[in-house]
């Protein structure tokens, strides 16, 4: 259950500016979990890689549970990159260099992915998926 809250949150932060552009009153809720922004995607990508690794070893997932935890490792990495850069990567100029890579890459996509941490979040609380 913590893991969709997670996920929601950081749906939320991915997709900040186009929430608060079809709701301008919504910025004052997300301005209040933006100081948290980094620690919260720290945690997302260490679970969503953790659940990953986890399910992949012990042979039991679906398709839908991995790319759920993906999406995890995914928006967590976008929203604390500077936690996971400082705290991961610091000591390695080639996975500094990697990593913001990936970032870059990921950061064409953070609004709709944004979207389907949310989209998916909720689901998962209702036991859709």
């Amino acid at each position: 259950m913590i893991e969709n809250i997670i996920l929601i949150l950081l749906g939320v932060l991915a997709a900040s500016s186009m929430i608060v552009k079809m709701k301008p009153e919504a910025k004052d809720l997300i301005d209040k979990i933006v100081p948290i922004q980094g620690w919260l995607g720290l945690v997302g990508f260490v679970l969503g890689i953790y659940y990953t690794v986890i399910s992949l070893i012990s042979g039991h997932f679906s398709i839908v549970y991995i790319a759920i935890t993906l999406l995890m490792a995914a928006l967590g990495l976008l929203m604390g990159f500077g936690l996971i850069s400082k705290y991961m990567l610091s000591k390695n100029e080639e996975a500094m260099a990697k990593g913001e890579a990936i970032r870059s890459k990921l950061a064409t996509f953070q609004i709709p992915l944004g979207i389907a941490g949310i989209v998916v979040g909720i689901l998962s609380i209702l036991k859709i998926l």
